[in-house]
């Protein structure tokens, strides 16, 4: 891992550096998620955390297994009731 200063600006803006926006493939206007993680800030592209947002769901929902499915035959077990 490389680390690079950066510098926070007025208004609470950190400038990331250049060589960290083109390896990320980050341009102006793009959306980055930011977190922190025991006192350390962790930003990461979008694409990257939806990512590890699926690989968490995946850790608790088999392959194969759609719960999008799985929410539309409850939704319509409950309006058959109603």
């Amino acid at each position: 891992m490389q680390a690079h200063r950066a510098k926070l600006i007025e208004g609470g803006k950190l400038i990331i550096p250049a060589p960290m926006r083109r390896s990320l493939g980050l341009a102006t206007g793009d959306v980055v998620m930011i977190e922190m993680d025991k006192g350390d800030i962790r930003i990461r592209t979008l694409d990257k955390a939806l990512a590890r947002a699926r690989a968490i769901v995946r850790r608790h929902v088999p392959e194969g297994h759609s719960l999008v499915d799985e929410l539309t035959r409850e939704r319509r077990v409950e309006a058959d009731r109603d």
